[in-house]
């Protein structure tokens, strides 16, 4: 198994929001706002685009889906130094 690039929350940060971004998916005001690691995962956290209620919008799942994605992606390369 290849090495994971050790990378500060702020790079990596710069890293997803670019891919997001570029994704076909992409909406606006999409971002990702924080980055934590857990058991070798890289999770991503932002707007989720919830309504007044806090409830899920059409957006929702759009922005669990990016996220989702940057996890699967960028864990692979990545490790939070």
């Amino acid at each position: 198994m290849s090495q994971k690039t050790p990378i500060s929350p702020f790079d990596l940060l710069l890293i997803a929001n670019q891919v997001i971004q570029e994704h076909d998916d992409y909406l606006d005001g999409m971002r990702a706002d924080s980055v934590e690691e857990k058991d070798g995962v890289l999770v991503f956290k932002g707007n989720y685009f919830l309504d007044d209620n806090g409830l899920p919008t059409e957006k929702t799942t759009a922005v669990f889906n990016m996220f989702k994605y940057l996890a699967h992606h960028l864990s692979k390369e990545f490790t939070l130094k």
